[in-house]
């Protein structure tokens, strides 16, 4: 199945229009009538805002793979959002230097060790 076989999957599922999709997705309405029109796949670009719209994650989105469905599996990449909590503090970390990083990841530890 193909990305846009998924999106147009999942639009069924929400009961969802392709305007409301659109709107809720920040995608012209054409854009979207061209994937299902084509049945060719969106851009790159516009992967997130998809899946933040149809409440999916990315991994499900381009594979097909429910990562809830295999939650006892340890993930090995996430992708996220830069606008949330999780993503600000990446790009924050990533501007750090390797000292800098070293102290909050130790920092990170010792708290994570006092909640178990």
């Amino acid at each position: 199945m193909t990305i846009s076989e998924r999106i147009f999957e999942r639009l069924k599922q929400l009961s969802m229009t392709q305007k409301d999709f659109a709107k809720k997705a920040g995608i012209q309405e054409s854009t979207i009538s061209e994937w299902k029109k084509n049945k060719t796949n969106p851009s790159s670009d516009k992967i997130l805002a998809i899946c933040k719209a149809l409440d999916v994650t990315p991994e499900w989105l381009l594979s097909g793979v429910d990562p809830a469905a295999s939650r006892s599996k340890n993930q090995r990449y996430y992708a996220v959002d830069i606008e949330t909590d999780s993503g600000i503090l990446i790009s924050k970390f990533n501007n750090l230097d390797k000292s800098q990083r070293d102290r909050i990841l130790g920092y990170v530890e010792a708290i994570a060790s006092m909640t178990q």
